[in-house]
Parts: C-alpha cells; structure tokens; sequence
C-alpha cells in the first residue's frame, strides 16, 4: 500500500491541478530544448564532417590505385570547365535552398508567435461565447 500522500493543491481545483501539471511539464521542455537542439546540432557537424573524410579518402585511394597502375588521370580542359561550372551550379542551389529553408522557418516563427499573441483573445471570444449560450439556459425556470 503507498502511504505517500499525493501532493495536493491548496484550491483542490481539477483546472489548477491540471494548470500547475501543464506548467511543470513545459517548464521541463523549456529546459531540454537547448540541449535537443545542441545534440542535433553536433550530430550534425559529426555527419557532415564523416561524408567529407570518407570522400577524401575516397579519392586518394582511388588516385593511389590510378597511379600505381599507371592510368592517366588527365581530363579535357572541357570536362574539367563542366565540372566546376556544374559544382558552382550545386553550391548556388544549395545556398538558395538554404535561404528558401531560412526564409520559411523565419515566417512560421512570427506565425506562431502571433497566434500566441493572440490566444487570450481567442480564449476571451470563446468565453463570451460560452456566456451567450449558458445565460439564456440560466434563465430558463423549470
């Protein structure tokens, strides 16, 4: 048998014990999201720096093995201008994305927080309409 006492709230209210629940619980949010966003963050880097390294390696493997078989690794100066221009092209569209990617993420940001400025007026408007629908019943003498 548990003989702790569950905590109790002074009121005995079911919407203040729930309102003081709601409140720990995004406290705790609050309090883990930097630490979410500081592990995605190194995950990250650490993924972006593997696929660098393992290109790298890549490619030195694969020009050791070219020059100990003696294969030319000469390319027509126009292939070599198609491959800068096309890695231009990719870094652009990157850039591009990423400013799309920014852009958007920015917009939903002062999205949320103007809906969030606005909550209390939308729990006003609901609580008026609540009391329009509840004062005509109260009236009613049965």
């Amino acid at each position: 048998m548990n003989t702790q006492s569950p905590q109790t709230n002074p009121s005995g209210n079911v919407y203040s014990t729930y309102k003081q629940n709601v409140q720990k619980y995004f406290e705790n949010v609050t309090k883990n999201v930097p630490q979410y966003f500081q592990s995605m963050t190194h995950l990250q880097e650490e993924c972006v720096k593997t696929c660098e390294k393992t290109i790298e390696a890549s490619i030195s493997m694969q020009q050791e093995f070219a020059k100990k078989n003696g294969l030319s690794t000469e390319i027509p100066d126009a292939m070599k201008t198609t491959f800068v221009d096309m890695n231009k092209q990719i870094v652009q569209a990157n850039t591009v994305q990423n400013q799309i990617v920014k852009t958007t993420i920015d917009a939903t940001v002062q999205n949320i927080k103007t809906f969030n400025d606005n909550v209390n007026a939308f729990a006003d408007l609901n609580t008026n309409i609540i009391q329009s629908w509840t004062n005509p019943l109260t009236q009613i003498k049965y």
